[in-house]
């Protein structure tokens, strides 16, 4: 079995690498060691060598709901790329790699006729990320196009297909643990008209931009929304729109969206998400939940 040393000396895993740059703030510290993988061997090599030095194990995707602390994040952290990103439409299916971006899933869906992933295209995570979180918009959410997905236990380094069903899908949420890595996915879809894919796509995406900020630096929707009310109402009614801590500031347009400035700072933007989250509770009595994943902050180690 390879070290890490090993792999760094191959160049499979690298250390001290920003992980700012993949993300969408595009603010924040770097891995201890980082790790692209393009196949299931040299994933199953990172995972091995991290496993015998004892090393944790982090995995992200095109980090647009990441926010990582200036400190950075221990242990290594995988992203996985090339043939975890892949995608292959089928008759009535597409199987796609946990790696691969949502919107590549739509539009890769829909320009051959096979009908249901439009929604994807206005949701810029990954495959992986949206198994684990139940992604949706537009009153979609993946648990209804999803047929099953391959997840990997670290612990025990068996991959066991898991229904939507057994992964316990709801709004925002899933049994996964963080030892669960999903590596891919198979979505349901139906024979449909081309055209009117292509045109609920050109909706969706022109519903994103005419509502959300766009040409800032944020990570999308930073709270989930309450039972029966939505996080952006809430934040608004109490007067946070542009509410600020340094670089960091509640979006004018858009209350549940945190930009984050070239000045601003990962703790900024931390210490905004936080003071937002109190003054919900202590002034309405609800108690707001994080969207986006926090790493590497000491509240959150």
């Amino acid at each position: 079995m390879n070290s890490i040393p090993d792999l760094v000396s191959g160049g499979l895993v690298h250390p001290q690498v920003a992980l700012g740059p993949m993300t969408t703030y595009k603010i924040g510290g770097n891995a201890e060691y980082f790790a692209r993988v393009d196949t299931r061997t040299e994933l199953d090599e990172v995972l091995a060598a991290a496993t015998g030095e004892n090393l944790g194990v982090t995995m992200i995707g095109r980090g647009s709901n990441l926010l990582v602390a200036t400190r950075g994040v221990s242990g290594i952290v995988v992203r996985l790329a090339g043939t975890f990103s892949e995608v292959e439409v089928r008759t009535d299916s597409v199987h796609a790699g946990a790696g691969a971006a949502l919107p590549v899933l739509a539009r890769t869906a829909t320009r051959v006729g096979q009908r249901g992933l439009e929604f994807f295209v206005g949701v810029p995570g990954t495959v992986g990320g949206a198994v684990l979180m139940n992604a949706g918009c537009h009153g979609t959410e993946t648990r209804d196009v999803l047929r099953s997905a391959l997840v990997l236990d670290l612990d025990s380094g068996v991959a066991v297909e898991r229904t939507p069903a057994e992964l316990k899908l709801s709004y925002r949420h899933s049994n996964l643990r963080p030892s669960d890595v999903v590596l891919s996915a198979v979505f349901e879809t139906t024979n449909g008209d081309v055209a009117d894919g292509e045109r609920l796509m050109r909706e969706v995406t022109a519903w994103r931009r005419d509502h959300q900020p766009g040409g800032t630096h944020n990570a999308g929707s930073v709270f989930k929304n309450p039972p029966g009310d939505s996080a952006g109402r809430l934040i608004d009614s109490i007067g946070l729109k542009g509410f600020r801590i340094g670089g960091a500031a509640v979006s004018t347009r858009h209350a549940n969206f945190i930009e984050a400035s070239e000045e601003a700072t990962p703790e900024d933007v931390y210490a905004v998400i936080e003071a937002v989250r109190t003054r919900v509770a202590r002034e309405i009595g609800i108690e707001l939940v994080r969207e986006v994943v926090c790493l590497g902050f000491e509240d959150d180690a």
